[in-house]
């Protein structure tokens, strides 16, 4: 590569990143989202904004880890790892310089729910950015070494995990929360699982997973309804109709109220936790939402911040959150802290879990955590990588296209009364099950 052709290439990556960056916090209510549908029937939700020469899209398809055979886990991450390292005509030194020269970004990802990736690129090359989409999506080659490359990386990243307290955790949580469900195996693999992934597995996946009546698109930037349509085709329209048929059973998380340990010679303890949780399309979600942020979500001013870290200095971070998944809800939560202090910080967890069951929050808090849940709310908004992956989100979530106008009404709606009672019906102390990586002093193997 000459010298000017390299200068020329960071210059455009470098445009590239300060514009996605670039949208600033802006007002849910000034966002206009547009539906766009093109002449094959694929539909998009899109914002324009033509300040920077800037395109990012995000995409994806529903049915995720959860749906990898058994014996093969791991087969929808190893995809997402793939699929542009080589396709159609272009080998992956090829497919990757021509990504880099028109300083193109496109990356897949794969979640327990769903297959997904994102676009961005410079205005001026919008038509070779969808070119390379389609290709990765519909011709992927699957050559045999970036295959056994990638295979080595993940069996590298395996390797490391077990050394790793967070990855460990959560491994060890899921697995007691859901034994025999998809949920309770791990999405990234085992070494046996990702060893036993064939190219013809590969294939398999691309050929079954991605097809366009399980897909989903949000698009941000300098493009107009017409032009998007246009690119859609492009990039979706010779994808299959239909995915082949998948089903996930519902799931009900075992709540125990246990503490499980799983021993390494660390000097700190992991603790994770959790116990059964919400759908997302439960009518009480955003009272959960807010009773969450009460409880363990709002970071420094949480009950279990106050009470675990300010008051008692027992851990160095603790917080909740909630996890809707599209077979099992949680609500789930974490804290790091010394070996020596684990036993107390699962004691306070459980007293701050059971008192807010009890009493519920106080109208002071509730008040707050409303005021903070709306007033924060434009601060998602940072760049147009992320709105375009909100405008996936609310259709994954089926929540509407008018969800960003009625978000903040829906949690001020929630009152005193609401959250004290949800707190009551769905906190549950003993059924709240722990998992803890490391040497903690007074806890035994429990299970």
């Amino acid at each position: 590569m000459t010298g000017a052709r390299h200068i020329r290439r960071i210059g455009r990556l470098l445009f590239l990143i300060v514009g996605l960056l670039a949208v600033g916090p802006r007002p849910a209510s000034a966002i206009d989202i547009q539906r766009v549908t093109s002449a094959g029937g694929i539909e998009a939700w899109l914002i324009e904004d033509h300040t920077n020469p800037i395109i990012s899209v995000n995409f994806a398809f529903r049915g995720g880890s959860a749906l990898d055979p058994a014996g093969k886990e791991g087969l929808a991450d190893m995809v997402s790892g793939l699929l542009d390292e080589g396709a159609g005509p272009l080998d992956s030194m090829a497919f990757q310089t021509k990504l880099e020269d028109l300083a193109i970004t496109l990356r897949f990802e794969a979640g327990r729910d769903t297959f997904g990736g994102r676009l961005a690129t410079l205005t001026e090359n919008r038509d070779a950015a969808f070119d390379l989409l389609r290709l990765a999506l519909t011709e992927p080659r699957f050559d045999t070494e970036p295959v056994e490359r990638i295979r080595g990386q993940i069996l590298s990243n395996l390797r490391h995990q077990t050394e790793d307290p967070n990855s460990l955790a959560y491994k060890a949580l899921f697995a007691e929360l859901f034994p025999g469900h998809p949920y309770g195996r791990p999405s990234e693999g085992t070494e046996d699982s990702i060893n036993a992934i064939t190219a013809a597995d590969l294939r398999g996946f691309s050929v079954g997973r991605l097809a366009r009546d399980n897909l989903v698109i949000g698009a941000v930037g300098d493009i107009s309804p017409r032009e998007l349509a246009s690119a859609l085709d492009q990039a979706f329209g010779k994808l299959p109709e239909r995915a082949a048929p998948w089903q996930v059973a519902a799931a009900t998380p075992r709540a125990s109220g246990t503490v499980s340990v799983v021993k390494k010679a660390f000097p700190q303890s992991t603790i994770v936790f959790a116990q059964r949780g919400l759908m997302r399309d439960d009518p009480d979600y955003y009272v959960a939402y807010v009773l969450n942020h009460i409880l363990g979500g709002g970071g420094f001013t949480s009950r279990l911040y106050t009470e675990v870290r300010d008051k008692r200095g027992l851990a160095y971070s603790v917080y909740s959150a909630l996890v809707p998944m599209d077979f099992a809800g949680l609500v789930m939560g974490g804290a790091g802290t010394r070996n020596d202090r684990a036993a107390d910080t699962v004691k306070v967890i459980q007293d701050e879990w059971r008192r807010m069951a009890t009493e519920g929050p106080t109208a002071k808090e509730l008040d707050d955590a409303k005021l903070y849940l709306t007033g924060s709310f434009p601060l998602q908004f940072s760049s147009s990588d992320r709105i375009s992956g909100i405008l996936t989100a609310i259709q994954l979530d089926d929540l509407g296209i008018d969800y960003l106008d009625k978000r903040n009404a829906m949690i001020e709606a929630v009152t005193l009364e609401d959250a004290r009672r949800l707190a009551r019906s769905l906190l549950d102390p003993a059924g709240l099950r722990f998992v803890v990586v490391g040497q903690p002093a007074g806890i035994g193997t429990g299970g």
